[in-house]
């Protein structure tokens, strides 16, 4: 099946900018996009330009593959002092974090350790009561499952601001989720949410006896010396270099503005969206899943295997796979994922034969808006061309 996938973020109206109680003008500087690349290309260089925007303040590209190679990066580290934008440092890679629990799920497949046609009900009983049974451990993965999200604190930006240090207990997630009727029988549907994630990242501790983020970084992260990416747990802070991340909300002042976001925990994620990363790691990550470094064989083609039903909410076809997504851009399927966290978005994608990689931090300024990004936007359009 060929299908669109979106690109989480919104173009907004900047007011202000708060970092704590203060208010700054919009007007930070805006360094032209630099690039440090073996082949120049114009539109990736157009797509970055005059960064910080309404839509972003910073952002990072890698480009890669036989069609040629280009990094860049534009915008500032951070609008009170306007330095240029870091180009190594890391970011949340919000859902993206999907892809590497994919990978250790499907590994411990090919070990036997996990059936993916078994329910998840036979490997968690104590945690996912009879109403879920039929449930298997690929829908979960593929997000045919039927299970409706958990319950969050909050309905606004603003509310889920005030409750960005409350850490959520995965198990607790689950339980409220499943506490709940299914939104349709497994393998009817596909509805793209985290919750079957957050349970894969169980599952994984289950089987294994060891907890999700060892498993993590013991199976991919260390194997591919991705000394930049980790787990960030409890810690609401990103550790090492990074730059700040901005989400237009209501402000102290009653206006509406930015406001720095770059401390937010992000339990509410976990398995499903809690990685942070560089755009280098995660070049590297692309480029060893699609060659078959890190899932091998037939279970790969799980990755690149959308299920033949159609969405939940937009009636069309299915979109998302075993951890990826796919996406029919200049007239050829790009296989990627993108993620989204306060603050920060991010994608990694690729031609299914490598042949075009692209990797992105976008610093948008409503990284979990409805609307794509108009930078995101503009850089897959550059890399592979329009829909």
């Amino acid at each position: 099946m060929k299908t669109r996938t979106g690109l989480l973020t919104a173009a907004v109206l900047v007011v202000g900018i708060a970092a704590g109680p203060s208010v700054l003008p919009a007007a930070a500087s805006a360094p032209a996009a630099s690039t440090a690349a073996q082949s120049p290309n114009p539109a990736l260089e157009a797509a970055i330009a005059g960064l910080p925007s309404a839509d972003a303040t910073a952002a990072l590209v890698r480009v890669g593959g036989k069609e040629g190679v280009w990094h860049g990066s534009s915008g500032v580290h951070d609008l009170r002092t306007g330095r240029p934008a870091d180009p190594a440092a890391r970011f949340r890679a919000g859902s993206v974090t999907k892809v590497f629990t994919a990978a250790v799920a499907l590994q411990l497949a090919e070990e036997g350790r996990l059936d993916l046609d078994r329910s998840a009900r036979s490997y968690l009983p104590d945690l996912i009561p009879p109403s879920y049974e039929d449930v298997t451990v690929r829908q979960l993965l593929n997000h045919t499952h039927g299970i409706p999200a958990p319950d969050f604190p909050g309905t606004t930006v603003e509310e889920w601001y005030a409750n960005r240090f409350r850490v959520h207990d995965p198990r607790n997630m689950v339980r409220s989720a499943t506490s709940k009727k299914p939104e349709f029988a497994p393998g009817e549907r596909q509805h793209y949410l985290n919750i079957g994630y957050t349970i894969t990242g169980l599952l994984i501790e289950r089987v294994t006896h060891d907890s999700y983020e060892r498993q993590v970084a013991r199976r991919v992260l260390r194997p591919l010396g991705l000394r930049n990416t980790y787990a960030p747990g409890a810690n609401p802070r990103i550790a090492g270099p990074h730059n700040h991340g901005y989400q237009t909300m209501r402000l102290d002042d009653g206006t509406t503005g930015l406001r720095d976001v770059s401390v937010w925990g992000a339990t509410d994620g976990w398995a499903a969206g809690d990685i942070v990363s560089t755009t280098a790691d995660l070049e590297r990550f692309t480029n060893a899943l699609f060659r078959g470094r890190i899932v091998r064989g037939p279970l790969l083609e799980e990755m690149f295997t959308l299920p033949e039903v159609t969405d939940f909410r937009t009636g069309k076809p299915a979109a998302h796979s075993a951890g990826l997504s796919m996406k029919v851009l200049g007239g050829r399927e790009v296989w990627g994922k993108t993620g989204g966290r306060w603050g920060y978005n991010a994608a990694i994608a690729s031609t299914r034969n490598g042949s075009r990689t692209l990797v992105y931090s976008v610093n948008s300024t409503d990284a979990k808006g409805q609307d794509m990004n108009r930078t995101a936007e503009a850089l897959m359009v550059a890399a592979y061309g329009r829909p």
